[in-house]
């Protein structure tokens, strides 16, 4: 047997594994890795996260990367070698923050890479009759391995795709196995660039649970703030957009987008929400002249009211009543005190941070990732029953470190 193999099988019959996952998202803010002690699969699944740290990516990357970011024409070029170099940068920053740790990586098991995404596209936005959904992350998983000599799951989002989904949201997997409570309603909020929620009713049935995009989170905020003031990546507590005032005829015309009318479960990303949606909402809505912090005001509410018009539309023909349910929110969004105040206005619910149920906001999504890389390791594939959107199956391709 190959000794790969071999260590492979000997990582699923362990009692606990330590697992580094990671996550980059559309805001190209740095990347998220997440060292946890995960025992148990499925329904039985337990996480401790032992270290956090995100890694802020430097301008030069960020740059690097916006050059194919959710673009249809590009330098393939430049997108062929940027797969790699990304990968090399990530192994670094997993190498590194393991001696910071003082960890060595012969301790770590396994390493979930989400990869970063540089284009998303579901069918219903590329309307291209004989192709596919798609998407596509990139970070070789290979040269992760290699570099950091640790086995790596990578690319999980294609088995999704394969499966019959749009390869997102990936989060129902790990909330339904670390977040999920008997009795208890809950709505696992993640407001990153783009906001999704989990829906886990009390009766933790699985054919009721379901994920879904809701559409921008921060996406369209970080975009004109760097737009507005280069020397910022994003309105830190609000503090621009408090100063301004929500434009109820701009806000209408964000809000007058097919995405919303769409069934759930659905998926989207800055592909759609970009500069010129919001260029467009403001030529119609003739606004073209609006103040910098009325527009960061009413970019704000528009996620807001995106964002709670989906949950109570998702609670609304159920058995459940909208005040039954504990919203947990996380991403960077949470950090947001104006989004956050919007949606306890708009939404009658308690609301709390994922913190309370022991993972950081801020962790949460790379923990999720470590979670799918242990149920394809030592799990099985659990059902989730027929539904659209949430595929019973295991994700992530496997590298060897040699």
């Amino acid at each position: 047997m190959n000794k790969n193999i071999s260590h492979l099988y000997q990582i699923a019959q362990k009692e606990s594994r330590k697992i580094i996952g990671l996550m980059s998202g559309t805001s190209l803010d740095g990347l998220d890795i997440a060292l946890c002690e995960i025992s148990g699969t499925g329904e039985n699944t337990a996480v401790k996260l032992l270290e956090f740290e995100t890694v802020d990516y430097a301008e030069d990357i960020k740059t690097e990367i916006r050059k194919v970011f959710a673009k249809k024409t590009i330098d393939f070029e430049h997108l062929v070698v940027l797969n790699e170099w990304i990968g090399i940068l990530h192994a670094g920053m997993i190498n590194d923050s393991l001696k910071k740790w003082n960890i060595p990586a012969a301790e770590v098991d396994l390493i979930a890479s989400h990869g970063q995404t540089v284009l998303h596209a579901p069918k219903f936005l590329h309307q291209l009759e004989k192709f596919p959904n798609a998407t596509l992350q990139i970070g070789d998983g290979d040269h992760i391995a290699v570099k950091t000599g640790i086995i790596t799951l990578s690319d999980f989002r294609q088995k999704h795709i394969a499966a019959g989904g749009e390869g997102a949201p990936l989060a129902v997997y790990g909330d339904y196995f670390i977040f999920g409570k008997k009795g208890e309603n809950r709505i696992m909020l993640n407001m990153g660039g783009i906001a999704n929620f989990t829906y886990l009713p009390a009766s933790l049935n699985p054919e009721e649970t379901f994920v879904t995009d809701t559409g921008t989170g921060n996406t369209l905020i970080d975009l004109f703030v760097k737009h507005y003031f280069p020397e910022k990546s994003y309105d830190k507590d609000a503090e621009i957009a408090k100063q301004g005032s929500v434009n109820p005829t701009l806000l209408f015309h964000l809000k007058d987008n097919d995405f919303f009318r769409q069934p759930f479960p659905k998926t989207i990303g800055p592909e759609l929400f970009g500069f010129e949606y919001v260029q467009s909402a403001l030529l119609k809505s003739g606004q073209n002249n609006i103040a910098v912090e009325d527009l960061l005001a009413t970019l704000t509410r528009f996620s807001a009211e995106t964002i709670a018009e989906a949950i109570h539309l998702a609670v609304k023909n159920t058995s459940y009543k909208i005040e039954d349910f504990n919203i947990y929110v996380s991403g960077g969004g949470a950090n947001n005190p104006l989004l956050v105040s919007s949606l306890k206005e708009l939404l009658p619910c308690h609301f709390y941070k994922s913190d309370d149920l022991g993972i950081s906001a801020d962790a949460k999504e790379a923990v999720l990732f470590a979670v799918l890389a242990n149920e394809t390791v030592a799990g099985g594939a659990f059902n989730f029953g027929t539904k659209k959107g949430i595929p019973s199956v295991t994700m992530g391709k496997i590298s060897m470190p040699d």
